[in-house]
């Protein structure tokens, strides 16, 4: 099979450079072209040692420039860039041609005016929203979705731990929608190449703390989503916390429940059997970080408080991994008609 020629652009961050990681192991993505203002004119293995001697690893970085990132012949193009800023190439590289799987949160939310609230700026490409895709192909329907898109929005990190388990007990009605409660743990590359001294190593390291409480950005896609399986709007509490680790996501959620614990069993297995990333951990077992990490799993457990009348979801996942560079990667797959799996096995 001939290789599929992709961009990514920003690739000098952390998620980049698990982008980067991904592709050039990639067996069927050839990558042609990496953007970085800082870093043009400089060969990836120059700036990232731990690629040298791949195939692929002398490519040079170039400064971001659409017509450029389609003269390299990509036909697929990953954007590693900030909110606000992705948007406009997302908007010139999808004029250009090319399909577009964009990281940032600028396509995500279906409505302007929550995009507004939560990023503190008007939509910069307000035409773009109908047709962009919610790209968690786990959902029902999605798969299709994506495979069909020409501009696809990556899910954020932490929705990616909350989302996932609650769907399939939403749309069963087998919790109650206003309930839900979630506290999330971070590593702390999830705050990404920052110089913002509260990320710093002495600053984070041997300590935990909750942050951008009460309305994380976050907020505002994960209530999206719960609504939509839920048919109705759905509003909840998110407290994230940042932890001493480099990457990792570990989420707990509560919500009362309607349904039985059994039919809480039931309605996990039967979204997630069959899905190659999903790993149903069972009742009564928590999942755990160091097990998911450089990998594209999520790992989701449950038990029930018969106490309070609760039910508690638990997931891991890696922030870099499946929520980001990984779940993008599954988004490639189904665009280009490739196994979900492609290239995120043994990784």
């Amino acid at each position: 099979m001939q290789k599929i020629k992709t961009a990514v652009v920003g690739a000098s961050g952390y998620t980049g450079m698990e982008l980067l990681r991904l592709l050039l192991m990639h067996p069927y993505a050839e990558l042609n072209c990496v953007t970085s203002r800082q870093y043009a004119g400089q060969a990836l293995d120059a700036i990232f040692p731990r690629f040298a001697q791949m195939p692929g690893s002398d490519l040079q970085f170039t400064a971001p420039d659409a017509q450029t990132i389609k003269e390299s012949g990509a036909e697929i193009a990953f954007l590693a860039l900030p909110h606000g800023v992705a948007a406009e190439y997302a908007s010139a590289l999808l004029e250009l041609g090319l399909k577009v799987i964009d990281l940032s949160a600028d396509f995500r939310l279906n409505d302007p005016a929550v995009y507004e609230e939560f990023y503190g700026t008007p939509h910069p490409a307000t035409e773009l929203l109908t047709e962009a895709v919610y790209g968690m192909p786990e959902l029902q329907g999605r798969s299709k979705e994506i495979a069909d898109a020409r501009l696809v929005a990556s899910p954020g990190c932490y929705p990616t731990s909350i989302i996932l388990p609650l769907v399939p007990l939403l749309e069963k009605g087998l919790i109650d929608p206003q309930s839900i409660v979630t506290c999330s743990m971070s590593g702390v590359s999830g705050a990404g190449k920052t110089s913002n001294t509260l990320f710093s190593y002495c600053e984070a390291n041997e300590s935990v703390r909750a942050y951008s409480v009460p309305k994380h950005r976050h907020l505002s896609e994960i209530e999206q989503e719960l609504s939509i399986a839920a048919g109705e709007k759905v509003t909840m509490s998110f407290t994230p916390h940042l932890v001493p680790a480099h990457n990792g996501i570990c989420t707990t959620t509560s919500a009362m429940l309607k349904g039985s614990p059994s039919e809480v069993t039931q309605a996990l297995h039967e979204a997630y059997n069959s899905q190659t990333f999903v790993r149903l951990l069972g009742k009564g077992n928590a999942a755990d970080t160091k097990n998911v990490t450089r990998t594209n799993f999520i790992d989701i457990g449950w038990a029930v408080d018969e106490r309070t009348g609760r039910v508690l979801l638990f997931s891991s996942e890696d922030n870099l991994g499946k929520g980001a560079a990984g779940q993008a990667i599954q988004s490639f797959n189904l665009i280009a008609g490739l196994a979900p799996q492609s290239g995120l096995q043994n990784v």
